[in-house]
């Protein structure tokens, strides 16, 4: 299974979204900041980077660029309600990130991860 790094500033979304991963047996870190989430991210190994887009502080495009700059091999999945206006090419995304658009269900996020897994 897979090691997610999970970044979300919603509490209840962030917590919801860790029990359903941890569910389907994957091990999950979850933060509602960005920065907080790359300071584990540089002192530790994951899989996949699951990051809302739309955060305070960092948000998720920043947070992926420098996950990306730390593990090329990290995988990367945003989750967000706003996927259009947020992944504007003034603001490019890394290379092969997926987007799940809110609202989505639990069983299309576990799938997308096992995808995600599988591919590597």
């Amino acid at each position: 299974m897979a090691r997610i790094l999970l970044a979300e500033d919603d509490e209840s979304m962030r917590r919801f979204l860790a029990r359903a991963l941890e569910n389907a047996g994957h091990e999950v870190a979850a933060y509602g900041m960005g920065g907080e989430a790359h300071d584990r991210l540089k002192g530790d190994i994951f899989d996949i980077l699951l990051t809302d887009i739309v955060m305070p502080e960092m948000d998720g495009i920043e947070l992926a660029r420098h996950a990306a700059e730390i593990d090329p091999t990290l995988k990367i999945m945003f989750i967000t309600g706003f996927a259009a206006v947020a992944l504007s090419s003034d603001q490019p995304a890394p290379d092969e990130a997926k987007v799940l658009s809110k609202p989505f269900h639990l069983r299309e996020l576990v799938a997308e991860v096992d995808r995600m897994m599988a591919a590597a």
